[in-house]
């Protein structure tokens, strides 16, 4: 009896035994399968190491089957990245620039294998945040700082042009470069203000200035203008004067001034009168009044017609 219970134990711990066995297998089964392949990740590169070793064909995106515990996959991501900084320099006129600047880039995938070799996954330190400071001190020494200001634009593609020539062998690209604001010393920025003040004071008094020299201009010639009319009204009316008398000279004759003495005549006879024989009398119609009136008679003798 005893002995069928150490069997039976005996047994039962052989099947215990045997399923133990069977789970392991399976983790390791398990842990096998998922060591034997890889996802990457969209906008990345996969960078294979075997056995510590660097191959030189990176994967691309989606599913990949690598060696279980030979091989391991670094992700290096393609897309564009932004790395902001502040920088300090100096411009051409030792003036003490402080700026923000934007950087937009990306690596390229076909140089992902390499760049992890020579620099690791933490190339935006090693690389770009140096090369940043060094190209925005170059371009600002070139430049005053008012310069700066107004030439900010041309400033930035000067930077994005050198960084681009630096980076571009590690498979760098810069996208975009912005410098996103300037801050000079408090001297400065008082210099700069009282210049615009006095640049717009100046601007104001010479358009004032334009502005009364154009008045007297517009008054000058509305004079002018209304003399030259004055004096074409005058000339015009002296021609059309000298026309009527003209004409008028022209129509004279006997018989219209005739016409004219006796249209002008007020009524009143005339005071001499005269016969065939010449005798002139002088008649004062006027003095006659009544019975007390007087004729005074007067007698001329005029030359005889024969």
């Amino acid at each position: 009896m005893d002995i069928n219970i150490r069997d039976l134990r005996a047994n039962q711990k052989k099947h215990e035994f045997k399923g133990i066995k069977w789970i392991v297998a399976g983790v390791a089964a398990l842990f096998i399968a998922a060591n034997s392949f890889t996802i990457v990740p969209a906008g990345n590169t996969g960078v294979v190491l075997t056995l510590g070793e660097v191959n030189n064909k990176p994967l691309s995106e989606g599913f990949h089957i690598k060696v279980p515990f030979a091989q391991r996959v670094e992700n290096i991501s393609n897309q564009i990245q932004v790395y902001e900084t502040p920088a300090s320099a100096v411009s051409k006129d030792l003036q003490t620039v402080s700026s923000k600047i934007a950087v937009n880039y990306r690596l390229v995938s076909d140089k992902s294998p390499e760049m992890y070799r020579k620099v690791g996954s933490d190339y935006q330190t090693v690389l770009i945040a140096p090369a940043v400071q060094e190209c925005m001190k170059s371009a600002t020494a070139k430049h005053t700082a008012e310069e700066l200001i107004t030439e900010r634009q041309s400033v930035g593609d000067e930077v994005k042009t050198s960084l681009e020539a630096r980076l571009s062998e590690y498979g760098i690209y810069i996208e975009k470069f912005n410098i996103v604001n300037f801050d000079f010393s408090e001297e400065f920025n008082t210099a700069i203000e009282s210049k615009q003040v006095a640049e717009q004071n100046l601007l104001k008094t010479q358009t004032e200035q334009k502005q009364t020299e154009l008045i007297a201009d517009t008054s000058a010639k509305n004079k002018r203008v209304a003399a030259n009319a004055e004096a074409d009204a005058i000339l015009a009316k002296a021609k059309a004067q000298a026309e009527a008398n003209k004409l008028l000279e022209e129509s004279l004759s006997d018989k219209v001034i005739a016409y004219e003495q006796i249209q002008k005549w007020d009524g009143v006879m005339p005071k001499v009168t005269g016969s065939e024989s010449g005798m002139l009398i002088d008649v004062d119609l006027n003095s006659l009044d009544g019975s007390s009136q007087k004729s005074q008679t007067s007698q001329q003798t005029l030359p005889s017609n024969n």
